[in-house]
């Protein structure tokens, strides 16, 4: 694979992302008309001649999950028939990872519905970040590259001058990423055990680790509602943490999740632009770090037949 033998394609979810990305690679992103039907049906025409060439296709499942995988899917299969080399399907944000098992009964392992969906549309290869559930890349049949945003937000952690640390997982589900951030930072880990009162509502039961008079970092890999994140912030603040801060690769923010944020004792958020930021949810408090070079790192490595293991540490 070489890289004047590639081209980049964007759906409409996060086209500012592919923008950025473009530039990292020095790839002009090619171009998609996009005229759906007057009753809403998704309608692709690729633009530009594919025939034989490696072709990368972005779009981030976030917002609007159905529409905007659909319309990935119809990319992929425009793509397939125009008969590109290979298609790699490029998600930094992968819908629909949270449903991976069946928890209850007669419900859908949709992970699995949507790797099936990808692979039969014609997707040769799938790079994304920081999956909900790290088994949906054996729900594969084809190759899948996951990457982690944690280095780049633990470095943006750092320059806030924080002593003192210690990271708290805010809920059982999350000590994996919390003990990773953990050893990138040198700092002690603990857990805050929590209790699920609705499908909106959690209380934090317990508290594993000494906060007092300590800075204290939240990570997970999504934020959604803030929920979780807020009761676990009001937890450490009761339990003598002197300052908040939380990080988390996907801020999805959805519904009152800003509102409940801003108006919570974290300090200072940080998050990856896997998501594209909406601008109702723009505030001094939070801090979008970039996660395109990584990226384009990523495909770089794919392009020149390279290991990725370098940046998955």
């Amino acid at each position: 694979m070489n890289k004047s033998d590639c081209s980049i394609f964007s759906g409409t979810s996060h086209p500012d992302f592919t923008e950025e990305l473009a530039r990292c690679l020095g790839i002009p992103v090619g171009k998609v008309a996009f005229e759906p039907f007057p009753d809403g049906e998704i309608y692709v025409q690729i633009q530009d001649n594919v025939r034989g060439r490696d072709v990368f296709v972005v779009q981030s499942v976030a917002r609007d999950p159905n529409y905007y995988l659909m319309e990935l899917l119809i990319m992929i299969d425009a793509l397939k028939r125009a008969s590109a080399n290979s298609i790699v399907a490029v998600i930094p944000y992968f819908g629909y990872a949270r449903q991976d098992r069946k928890d209850k009964p007669r419900v859908p392992i949709t992970a699995k519905l949507v790797a099936d969906l990808l692979a039969t549309a014609g997707a040769t290869r799938v790079l994304t970040m920081d999956l909900h559930a790290g088994q949906i890349q054996g729900f594969f049949d084809v190759p899948v590259d996951n990457l982690y945003g944690r280095p780049m937000l633990a470095d943006a952690v750092q320059k806030e001058n924080i002593n003192n640390l210690i990271v708290m997982a805010p809920d059982l589900g999350a000590i994996k990423i919390a003990r990773a951030y953990a050893n990138h930072l040198k700092a002690d880990f603990g857990v805050l055990d929590k209790r699920r009162v609705s499908s909106e509502e959690v209380a934090i039961t317990s508290v594993i680790g000494n906060l007092e008079g300590r800075d204290v970092l939240l990570t997970d890999d999504m934020c959604s509602t803030g929920g979780t994140l807020v009761q676990a912030a009001h937890a450490c603040r009761e339990s003598g943490a002197k300052r908040i801060f939380a990080a988390f690769s996907h801020g999805l923010l959805v519904g009152e999740a800003m509102s409940h944020l801003v108006n919570s004792p974290i300090e200072k958020i940080f998050t990856t632009n896997s998501v594209p930021p909406m601008e109702a949810n723009a505030h001094e408090k939070i801090e979008v770090v970039s996660v395109a070079n990584l990226f384009g790192e990523a495909i770089r490595c794919i392009i020149s037949s390279e290991s990725l293991s370098s940046i998955f540490n």
